[in-house]
This record gives C-alpha cells, sequence and structure tokens, in this order.
C-alpha cells in the first residue's frame, strides 16, 4: 500500500452556496454529494466523491482558513503511534484514537492540531483482522513455498519390468 492522502476538507462561511456550486462545477468529473449530515456544532457538512468515496468535505462556519488534511494508516497501531508522537511533537489532541462509526463502522482515527491550528488525521478504513490477515496469508504462501521446493529431490531409479518382484500372492502371467 502506498502512503496517501485519504481527503481534504474546506470550511465555507456559505454551506447552502458552496453546495450548489460544488454540486454543479464537479459534476463533469463524475464528482457529486455522496452524503451530507449536521457537525456537532450545528454547522452542515457535506461529502463529495466518486464511486462511492468522499474525500472533498466541505463544512459551514464561516472560517475560511480551516485546513485539515487526513493521512491514510496503514494500521490502527499506526494511527495510535502517529497521535502520541504528534503531541510529543507539541501538537494538541483533537480527537483521540479510536472508531468514528457515524462516519462509517471501521473507521480508525486520532486527530491533532499543528502549532498553526491545521487539523492533521491519520486515518485506517479496514476492519482490525484485514492488515493481520493478510500478512499471515502471505507468512503462510511463503512457509508453503519453502517446503515445496525442500521436498523436490531427485525421483528414484525404478528397476526394470524383469527385474521387479512380484507382488506377494500374485501370480506371473496371469
Amino acid at each position: 500500500m502506498t502512503i496517501e492522502i485519504d481527503h481534504i476538507s474546506l470550511s465555507v462561511a456559505d454551506f447552502d452556496k458552496a453546495k450548489a456550486f460544488y454540486a454543479a462545477a464537479l459534476a463533469p468529473l463524475r464528482i457529486g454529494v455522496l452524503m451530507e449530515f449536521p457537525m456537532d456544532n450545528g454547522e452542515k457538512v457535506m461529502g463529495l466523491g466518486a464511486d462511492g468515496k468522499a474525500f472533498l468535505w466541505i463544512s459551514g462556519g464561516g472560517k475560511a482558513t480551516h485546513a485539515h488534511i487526513a493521512l491514510r494508516a496503514e494500521s490502527r497501531d499506526q494511527v495510535d503511534a502517529f497521535h502520541r508522537a504528534a503531541l510529543s511533537a507539541g501538537g494538541m489532541d483533537n480527537g483521540a484514537p479510536g472508531l468514528r462509526p457515524h462516519y462509517h463502522q471501521n473507521y480508525y482515527a486520532a486527530f491533532v492540531l499543528d502549532p498553526e491550528g491545521h487539523n492533521i488525521e491519520a486515518v485506517m478504513h479496514a476492519p482490525p483482522r484485514a492488515a493481520s490477515s493478510r500478512r499471515a496469508k502471505a507468512k503462510t504462501a511463503a512457509k508453503s513455498s519453502r517446503k515445496a521446493s525442500a521436498k523436490k529431490k531427485p525421483a528414484a531409479k525404478r528397476k526394470p519390468a524383469a527385474k521387479r518382484k512380484p507382488a506377494k500372492g500374485k501370480k506371473r502371467g496371469r
């Protein structure tokens, strides 16, 4: 898996005007509003994207300088480690590591404000067993491959038919 940006959020002063603009402007790119819901502070938020994956989030509230960057993690352990390291480096907690089921059932993330106040997130979308299951399958395949190559020894030479002994209880020629 490559490390990549998972989604970006923008805050706008006029949510309804922004919704109309983005829905129309991005439609030719197959990008549309996939979901919309109220945030804890009462403002609206919408997720725009394609193929069922929202990657551009627009929220009301008039904070035009707000920035949010989400980086995809490869495991929940990485999300936890990101949170600890960011706090140690001077960041401020903006959401401890944990599930956010209101986004989707396996959304596991942590949020930290950088020294400038930008919201930086690490997120993992897969269930906790998915990553470890892939590693286990890879280890099993590698182990099977090693066993198979170790068993490949030259085949023993067979005796010519004339020198073979007949099986017990069977007579030759019948």
